[in-house]
């Protein structure tokens, strides 16, 4: 069975990793000319994790990443309200890692290059439409510059994992538009700095009016003993003129060291960090409504075409893995591949839809604003709600499909 997958991000390379993998005569159509490290931090999770170990990738995301210990609750003046433990150090058979999102699509490319072969991974190939039939599904390439057709690939399958402006998913949904903005304005940088806290943990600060996520991606320190610190801004800013989801949009530095000028705590210098990144980059907080189906007989979507959710709860890359992941199940059980690919959807589809919306209700960030709605000023040790807490962590965890006891018996 041939199978074509468009998008070569890191849905649609662990899906061609998955598949080649069950034994699966896969090709992966990338817009871009030239595959490069792009992006800022990210984080896999255990039932993620547990998916690139099956691959033969664990040992070698290990040596590019951090494996996060814990992840951190601090309100805007920097005191503590929650803590718990990540990955291994709570109990999962498989780590939490943070990394750089361009290094962990390159390890991915280069593992995909190795396995399936140089010539099944084809980039500066834009698809412009697909057409498909009783027996195959055809594929038809563009020079996305000059608007020329290039290529065509036939196959018995294709799967869309072309990012949130999919393309694959535009010619299913010709109406849907643009996506939904949150009005929250995500605002991004990486800066070599002194670790904080004990060097491996994830910290989250403020509320989702004026949040600032933290965390280092890269277990090599320079000359100085620095290290690679990831962080991400969320400010609630309203309606703004950004319109597309863009990583590579540079922002007001300066403006964004003004707003969090007063964030100096004895464990962190918020807007020292923020100086110190070479540059700042921003988008829309952007997501798109979850579908009732993916799939149109021998088509379907996966990743960000699929599902497109807010950075919360650090899910959006281990959703797509878990897509490629589950795909091959159902195309290994089922010896037709159209009834793979409805089964593929009816488990994906609302698992995933759970998950988007959960990130719309703020999902464990929930606990931000609960925090800041009761203590404005600040709080004493003694008026923690941690039962109410723990509550709102573990929901989300069970919707997000990475609680410890379920995910452990996967194997």
């Amino acid at each position: 069975m041939k199978i074509i997958v468009i998008g070569g991000g890191i849905g649609g390379l662990t899906t061609a990793l998955c598949l080649h993998k069950a034994g699966f005569d896969v090709v992966v159509y990338e817009s871009v000319k030239e595959v490069k490290p792009l992006g800022v931090g990210i984080n896999t999770l255990p039932h993620s994790v547990r998916v690139l170990t099956h691959l033969g990738l664990q040992e070698t995301m290990a040596k590019n990443a951090i494996e996060t210990t814990d992840l951190v609750y601090f309100n805007k003046f920097g005191q503590q309200f929650w803590t718990e433990p990540r990955g291994r150090f709570a109990g999962y058979k498989w780590p939490q890692f943070s990394i750089h999102r361009g290094t962990l699509q390159m390890l991915l490319w280069e593992e995909a290059k190795q396995v399936l072969g140089e010539e099944k991974l084809i980039p500066n190939h834009h698809l412009s439409h697909f057409e498909q039939n009783e027996t195959e599904v055809k594929a038809i390439f563009i020079n996305r510059e000059t608007g020329e057709s290039i290529r065509q690939e036939t196959g018995d399958l294709l799967i869309g994992a072309d990012g949130i402006n999919s393309v694959v998913r535009q010619q299913l949904y010709p109406n849907e538009g643009p996506p939904v903005y949150s009005e929250n304005v995500l605002y991004r940088g990486t800066t070599r700095m002194k670790p904080f806290l004990n060097g491996t943990s994830m910290a989250m600060i403020g509320s989702m009016q004026q949040k600032m996520v933290v965390y280092p991606i890269d277990p090599t320190p320079d000359e100085n003993g620095n290290f690679l610190i990831n962080w991400v801004g969320n400010l609630k800013e309203g309606k703004s003129k950004l319109t597309a989801r863009d990583w590579n949009r540079e922002a007001d530095k300066a403006r964004l060291v003004e707003i969090y000028k007063d964030w100096t705590f004895d464990w962190l210098d918020v807007p020292a960090m923020i100086d110190g990144a070479k540059a700042v980059y921003e988008f829309p907080m952007s997501d798109r409504n979850p579908l009732d189906r993916w799939t149109f007989g021998r088509v379907t979507l996966l990743g960000d075409a699929a599902h497109p959710m807010y950075p919360i709860g650090s899910n959006g890359a281990s959703q797509a893995i878990l897509d490629a992941d589950y795909l091959m199940e159902c195309l290994l059980k089922f010896k037709n591949p159209l009834a793979a690919l409805e089964a593929y959807d009816q488990e994906r589809v609302p698992a995933a839809a759970k998950v988007v919306l959960q990130n719309r209700a703020k999902g464990p960030d929930q606990i931000m604003d609960l925090m800041e709605e009761r203590f404005p000023q600040g709080f004493s040790s003694e008026e923690i709600p941690h039962d109410e807490l723990e509550q709102v962590m573990e929901h989300y965890k069970k919707v997000a499909g990475f609680d410890v006891q379920t995910l452990n018996l996967k194997g």
